[in-house]
């Protein structure tokens, strides 16, 4: 049994199955979460043949965890089932808007992370994929996901066949206010960033990118801005297409 403190991002996979007594097991429990209004304002989408997960690939860029995992579960905002349900017992239904894709949103993320909690104390190894939204069209369209209803969370999921370190983390006072939020100074940056930046493999990846700084590896070959804007033009016309918009 594992906890928050010892938790590690799992990309290999044992064949051992996942079966789906467990998974309904932990996926009810997880549904004790916080949601907005008790809607529950989430779908699940579990994939586990072979055929999909090929489908589902390049959507991810082609991570090897997502074709190799056992299971992968697709966590979406959901508006479509409250909407019916609605359409169903005489109630005008006025979700077809952001602020309704926002809360949804929250609710799939906070199951999502209940449902990383219970595999943790499972013993389950899992990678959470922040490429779901990068690509969401690909995923809406694999899946067939109807109006109302937006891929947010992507979860491999398996039994573990490795063991890797655990990732470094900034300390508390690095995110945490008191009463207000205090903006950060260059002793603040250099204070909280300079630990991360000296570790052995940071340094290691600065030197085989050509790059000066931990930070440039973000900005200049991770997350740039070309990439950001590009992504956010697809995130917002998929968010048209399914009706949030």
């Amino acid at each position: 049994m594992k906890n928050l403190t010892t938790r590690r991002t799992i990309r290999q996979y044992s064949e051992k199955e996942v079966s789906q007594q467990l998974l309904d097991k932990l996926m009810t429990e997880a549904a004790r979460t916080q949601t907005m209004g008790n809607l529950q304002l989430y779908s699940v989408v579990i994939t586990r043949s072979d055929e999909t997960k090929q489908k589902l690939a390049p959507a991810h860029f082609n991570q090897p965890m997502v074709t190799q995992a056992p299971v992968v579960l697709t966590i979406c905002a959901d508006f479509r089932r409250t909407t019916r349900w609605c359409e169903e017992r005489q109630a005008q239904p006025g979700y077809n808007n952001f602020l309704s894709f926002h809360n949804a949103a929250i609710d799939a993320l906070l199951y999502t992370q209940t449902l990383c909690c219970l595999m943790d104390e499972e013993g389950l190894g899992y990678c959470y994929l922040g490429t779901t939204i990068y690509m969401p069209q690909m995923i809406i369209d694999t899946l067939q996901l109807p109006k109302l209803v937006m891929p947010v969370a992507t979860l491999t999921v398996g039994w573990p066949a490795e063991e890797p370190p655990l990732s470094d983390r900034l300390p508390l006072e690095s995110f945490v206010h008191h009463e207000t939020y205090h903006d950060y100074t260059r002793e603040d940056i250099d204070n909280y960033y300079t630990p991360k930046e000296q570790l052995e493999e940071n340094q290691h990846f600065c030197e085989i990118n050509h790059k000066e700084t931990l930070a440039q590896i973000y900005t200049d070959i991770r997350y740039t801005r070309k990439d950001n804007e590009a992504m956010s033009q697809g995130l917002l016309d998929a968010l048209r297409h399914q009706g949030f918009l």
